[in-house]
């Protein structure tokens, strides 16, 4: 039921083919100067005391020159990787995703709920921080001077460290990095409240379900990890981000995990754990190659029959041997002058 009434709500994306703006910004200045004109007739026969066409050309001339402004309005000049999401008079009516110099209806209104979402409110808020109040002209600081239109291009999204769990319940520092870009420019506009905030926040959302599957690291064995498995890792994060936001229509490019650290309370414990993992490893090589090193030398006395040695001095030379070279000191020889036995 849930996912029915979603789907209503959807909605459909319609791609507009505005008219050639160039003429219409000829006609338009060319209709002010002739509003000009007008008046300067107007005055005339004013002046020559003509009344009954004088006074309606003053009139249709000041008019223009009043509301003729309003056609400039639907001039918009739209760049590479730019869309623009038109309504008129709250109804949605299209969008135009092609780069050029168009003229819309001048009622038309833009739409991009996520406008102050990104450089201009980090801007205001760094500023508000540093105890600064922002100029009241300047660019991106006033909804007057914000962009209406929504970027199509690749944007990427840093998002702060998080502390989470892991499989084994250590806490970890956590931190994503998601490339994304707008795919349906109707679906992120209506569908959403805002459509960034609505990323981050699905973005938080996955990788704290994500990281809660695997243990952080997982040493010898096969299993997947956070630290050893990432690009498994960053595949899940994506499908399941996309499988989140695809209702808003954005598309996610890549997710990856750009920070991994155990969390400051744990982290000289789990550093001492690794080290412990690692010392018995290394221990584990240096005997294993110790028994294959005694293996040879008793095979080569035996071959080059240099010596005749029992069982009891056989268990004395492995376990000298063994000494010497599983130690952490060097071997002190000591020289027997004596006889062997």
């Amino acid at each position: 039921m849930q996912t029915t009434e979603m789907n209503q709500t959807e909605r459909e994306e319609i791609l507009l083919r505005p008219a050639n703006g160039w003429p219409a910004l000829i006609l338009s200045s060319i209709a002010y100067l002739a509003s000009f004109g007008l008046l300067i007739a107007a005055a005339l026969l004013m002046e020559a005391e003509v009344y009954s066409a004088g006074i309606p050309l003053l009139i249709v001339s000041l008019l223009y020159m009043c509301f003729g402004w309003i056609w400039f309005l639907g001039l918009k000049v739209i760049r590479p990787g730019e869309a623009l999401v038109l309504t008129l008079f709250g109804k949605y009516i299209g969008s135009v995703k092609t780069e050029g110099f168009y003229f819309v209806n001048p009622f038309c209104q833009a739409v991009n709920p996520a406008a102050e979402t990104g450089t201009a409110a980090a801007g205001r808020d760094a500023m508000s921080a540093a105890g600064l109040r922002p100029a009241v002209n300047a660019p991106g600081m006033t909804g007057t001077t914000v962009s209406r239109k929504i970027s199509l291009k690749a944007i990427t999204h840093d998002n702060p460290k998080q502390k989470i769990n892991d499989e084994m319940g250590n806490p970890i520092e956590v931190g994503i990095i998601v490339i994304w870009r707008v795919l349906d420019t109707a679906k992120a506009v209506f569908n959403v409240d805002n459509y960034k905030l609505f990323l981050s926040t699905q973005a938080d959302s996955v990788l704290r379900d994500v990281v809660r599957c695997y243990p952080y690291d997982a040493p010898g064995t096969d299993d997947l990890s956070l630290r050893g498995s990432s690009a498994v890792i960053a595949e899940q994060l994506k499908e399941e981000l996309q499988n989140r936001v695809a209702f808003a229509g954005l598309e996610i490019m890549e997710a990856r995990i750009t920070h991994l650290a155990y969390a400051p309370e744990i982290a000289a414990a789990m550093l001492q754990r690794q080290q412990a993992t690692a010392i018995i490893e290394a221990r584990q090589k240096i005997v294993d190659g110790a028994v294959g090193m005694v293996e040879m030398a008793l095979e080569k006395i035996d071959k080059g029959q240099l010596c005749q040695l029992d069982d009891e001095r056989k268990a004395q030379m492995v376990s000298n041997l063994l000494v010497v070279l599983c130690g952490n000191r060097d071997a002190q020889p000591i020289v027997n002058t004596g006889t062997l036995y």
